[in-house]
């Protein structure tokens, strides 16, 4: 019998915390403090999440074959959660994204199908290519941007631009979790992350803060990539991969201040000891 706790290993239920400061992000280097209702604000994290969790749902029918000899113990090939259902779960969350997305607004809602759109193109066709740490990254990016929609969107674009070089990286060193990275990914990883660290302080920008939050970040994702710089085997890229995912929550509240929102800054840290404390008390299933 199918059980929550199998539902939310399937979409990987501590993650999607970590989307939740994506749209807020976009919101707030687009318009500012205040410049967006808490309605709007509530329906795009749910899109936000909902995608999220498509997505993750979406990979793992994607790769069930793949899954039963490589990671036997996730839902699908375990025997707790049948292909089908899956894939119904994937199209029901994706369903209700782009609901979400509408709901906060008309442009919002039109990036939401762009996101959707690159969410299945990523899981059925890019993952395994060597573009796929690319479309991941205009996934996430696009999540920022569904935010931004609307009036001074492009003031979003750097923001953005720093979540999807966060998330190339990670996704890259991703690929090696099984079966080992490599010291130049690693090493590029690094690099990565200190130029996302530095755009904060572009543009219109609060710089101190700007300059403690890319400290943070940087704090958070570059020890588990030096690790794969030194020595790339699977536990260390998998080791990176869970530090990156759980990092992308400081680096949202490094852009959050650097928008000006002391409010919003103070949310995404709680929500980053949520994730913490939940990934903690976890004895079954993983983030990656």
């Amino acid at each position: 019998m199918t059980r929550v706790a199998d539902y939310l290993d399937l979409v990987r239920a501590p993650a999607s915390l970590t989307v939740l400061g994506d749209a807020l992000v976009g919101a707030l280097s687009a318009r500012g403090p205040g410049g967006d209702g808490p309605l709007r604000v509530g329906a795009l994290a749910a899109a936000s999440v909902c995608l999220y969790s498509a997505g993750m749902a979406l990979n793992d029918w994607a790769d069930a074959d793949l899954d039963a000899l490589e990671r036997p113990e996730r839902p699908i090939p375990s025997g707790r959660i049948n292909r089908d259902r899956a894939l119904a779960v994937g199209v029901g969350l994706t369903a209700l994204g782009v609901g979400a997305a509408f709901a906060a607004g008309r442009r919002s809602g039109l990036v939401s199908v762009a996101l959707a759109g690159a969410l299945w193109a990523y899981d059925t066709a890019f993952k395994p290519t060597a573009a796929g740490p690319v479309v991941m990254a205009v996934c996430r990016g696009l999540d920022v941007m569904m935010g931004a929609a609307g009036p001074g969107w492009r003031s979003a674009l750097v923001p953005a631009g720093a979540v999807a070089a966060h998330t190339v990286a990670v996704t890259a060193i991703s690929r090696g979790e099984v079966d080992g990275s490599t010291a130049s990914t690693g090493r590029v990883a690094v690099a990565t992350s200190v130029a996302v660290a530095a755009s904060g302080l572009l543009g219109r920008s609060n710089r101190s803060a700007a300059v403690l939050g890319g400290a943070r970040y940087l704090a958070a994702v570059l020890p588990g990539q030096f690790a794969v710089a030194r020595d790339p085997g699977a536990a260390r890229a998998r080791d990176a991969t869970r530090a990156g995912i759980r990092a992308v929550v400081p680096l949202q509240s490094a852009l959050a201040a650097r928008a000006g929102s002391p409010l919003a800054t103070a949310a995404l840290l709680g929500i980053e000891i949520l994730s913490r404390v939940l990934g903690r008390r976890r004895s079954t299933g993983d983030i990656t």
